[in-house]
């Protein structure tokens, strides 16, 4: 199971311009936080990927980026991103293999069916790319707050 103070697990992925993230080139540059959530367009997703842009400032100050992951595709996201003005990245993991490795996904039985369920998880990775904070079930409310005060603790503020 991951956990605070293991090495993040490495990735790579598309955002909504279908340019590839890869987590270690932030590697001694930058602090990453890796957002998951269930669904672009829904209310409580839609108001954390606007409250995680209007903090983007704050977040650079603290040498940290954003990314959001959800299973939607590349070109969902980026009619998303306009819809709404969204300036962070979202990673599109389609096959959900980046969602498996960070263990935000839980098999649920739905009408006799089993269904995969995205769990809202939020990882804070260090420049060493080590998991420094891990948050769960967060409401979407203040969801981008707590971690800016998170943040800004790891940058010494």
């Amino acid at each position: 199971m991951l956990q605070v103070g293991s090495m993040a697990p490495a990735f790579e992925l598309p955002d909504a311009s279908m340019e590839m993230i890869q987590l270690s080139s932030f590697r001694g540059k930058k602090n990453v936080v890796l957002y998951f959530y269930p669904r672009d367009g829904t209310p409580g997703c839609t108001l954390e990927a606007i409250d995680f842009s209007d903090h983007e400032d704050s977040f650079s100050e603290c040498d940290t980026v954003v990314f959001g992951v959800s299973r939607d595709d590349c070109l969902v996201h980026e009619e998303f991103r306009d819809k709404h003005g969204i300036s962070l990245q979202l990673l599109s993991d389609a096959e959900c293999e980046v969602m498996r490795k960070y263990e935000v996904m839980t098999e649920m039985d739905h009408n006799g069916q089993s269904r995969a369920c995205v769990h809202r998880m939020t990882f804070v990775i260090d420049k060493k790319g080590k998991v420094r904070f891990i948050l769960r079930d967060l409401n979407p409310k203040q969801h981008a707050s707590e971690v800016l005060k998170l943040v800004r603790q790891l940058h010494g503020h």
